[in-house]
């Protein structure tokens, strides 16, 4: 728990740094231009079939004229677009975590290795290709599990609980991997990722519900259709910050962690080295028979018969 604490104020306060500022607002430049170009040429269409699909839906037929009888007609023009933002929000989460592990965690690490950790060896156990196939199984798997527990988001404590985690799980496989890549080899990565699984777990947890707080600007109802060409920026860039906070959280804990596997595992080699000296009980019984033997009264040798 220490260590977890150390490695946080240590993180928020690494945000502060200019170069960790510079580096989140690159993903967001990447981000909005990639939405702001899909919105120009899709956002219609998109709407339109998202449109055409709801009325297919009889069961929508009903509630949108049960609505429009209570004085909300105006509602349903809104529901689509809602649904469409809705939907492609994981997808810009996702890309986030995956511009942030790219793009952004390997400077944050040389930034924190280079400060604080400047005599940790670099064994290297990790690379680009394994980053990149952990990073792609990982999401998805994670969002096929996503997708199979929107139902029981349904349920009100369960969407509390379900997205952190699962945000949290896919965080902590991708950021374990890529903050070690370059420090640990592969047997010291997968040592302290089982030693420390539950902790980095925990870990990304945390960061999964700090992950879930920029939803809140997406909480304004209709306005926010309204509002999109600026929500969706802004978003983005908050999630690319709560990520390069996390990878900032991460690096110092793992880094302070196989620093301190690496300082235990030299101290038990030295150890069996001591055990070749003798014991001081020995050396005192040695040195005690060599005082008695040269306490003896002196006995000259006789000399030999002429």
């Amino acid at each position: 728990m220490r260590l977890l604490m150390d490695s946080f104020w240590r993180a928020a306060a690494y945000c502060l740094h200019p170069r960790v500022i510079a580096l989140s607002v690159l993903p967001l430049v990447l981000m909005a231009v990639l939405s702001l170009g899909l919105g120009y040429f899709f956002w219609e269409p998109a709407v339109a079939w998202m449109r055409a699909w709801l009325h297919g839906w009889p069961l929508f037929g009903t509630v949108m004229g049960w609505l429009q009888g209570l004085g909300f007609g105006g509602v349903q023009a809104a529901v689509a677009p809602l649904l469409l933002i809705a939907l492609v929000t994981p997808l810009v989460v996702v890309l986030s975590l995956l511009l942030v592990a790219g793009l952004v965690t390997p400077s944050v690490v040389a930034l924190v290795g280079d400060r604080r950790f400047p005599r940790l060896e670099k064994r290297r156990g990790g690379s680009f290709l394994g980053s990149l196939f952990g990073a792609l199984w990982a999401t998805v798997a994670a969002l096929v599990v996503l997708v199979l527990s929107i139902p029981l988001w349904l349920i009100p404590p369960l969407v509390l609980v379900l997205p952190p985690l699962i945000w949290g799980w896919l965080t902590y496989r991708v950021m374990s991997y890529d903050v070690l890549a370059e420090h640990a080899s592969k047997a010291e990565r997968t040592e302290l990722m089982r030693e420390h699984r539950f902790t980095l777990l925990t870990l990304g947890v945390l960061t999964g519900y700090l992950g879930a707080a920029p939803a809140l600007v997406w909480a304004w109802g209709a306005l926010t259709v309204v509002l999109a060409p600026v929500l969706v920026p802004v978003s983005v860039w908050l999630y690319t910050l709560v990520f390069a906070f996390s990878a900032l959280w991460f690096t110092h804990y793992a880094l302070a962690a196989l620093e301190a596997m690496r300082a235990k595992a030299a101290s038990v080699q030295v150890a069996p080295a001591d055990a070749a000296w003798p014991a001081p009980s020995a050396v005192l019984v040695e040195q005690g028979d060599a005082d008695s033997s040269s306490s003896r009264p002196y006995a000259p040798t006789p000399l030999p018969p002429p």
